[in-house]
């Protein structure tokens, strides 16, 4: 990969910023490969597959519903900007909401990690993986604001690109694996 990336630098008819466009380049590349990894860490922590299944699962249910939570919370109350240098859309509200709606899934989706968890334990390792969901979907946005684009793609009409959808899982994965590791 690096020495394609390389060649891609050579052939440009500009040498003007080749360490910018090589370090942006390995900087994606490494971004969504070393956090998107955790996925398949997770889905082989356990020698029975359908565990380590069902611990994917769990994860993207309540990471992806705390994403539906924070677009639908944000859009019904949101009256006040997170963070509007970043993305002007998300709102507190949104981001409470968010927060709110992984801890209510975790606690009822708890079964699914196929080991005896307090509910209130699910609740705060829902919140937990509520708030990194959403620290992720601010940190694409932070790089997309940087790349002057609105969706990272157009492979999902309506949800923007396929970043745009994994974003929070970015954010969620390694910590969930470390939570199943250490926790």
């Amino acid at each position: 990969t690096i020495v394609i990336i390389f060649i891609r630098q050579f052939l440009r008819e500009n040498t003007f910023e080749a360490l910018g466009g090589l370090a942006t380049t390995l900087f994606g590349l490494a971004y969504i490969a070393a956090l998107f990894s955790y996925i398949f860490y997770i889905r082989t922590i356990d020698p029975d597959p359908a565990r380590g299944a069902w611990l994917v699962l769990f994860l993207i249910l309540v990471t992806k519903m705390g994403d539906t939570g924070a677009y639908a919370v944000g859009n019904v109350m949101g009256r006040h900007t997170l963070i509007a240098r970043i993305s002007p859309r998300k709102t507190v509200e949104g981001f409470l909401g968010a927060v709110l709606v992984s801890g209510l899934t975790a606690v009822a989706a708890h079964p699914m990690l196929g080991r005896p968890i307090a509910p209130f334990c699910a609740l705060l390792l829902g919140f937990f993986l509520g708030v990194c969901g959403q620290l992720g979907d601010l940190a694409e946005s932070l790089l997309k604001r940087d790349c002057q684009v609105k969706d990272a793609g157009t492979v999902l009409p309506g949800l923007g690109g396929v970043l745009d959808v994994i974003d929070s899982l970015l954010f969620t994965a390694p910590l969930f694996y470390g939570f199943l590791i250490y926790g």
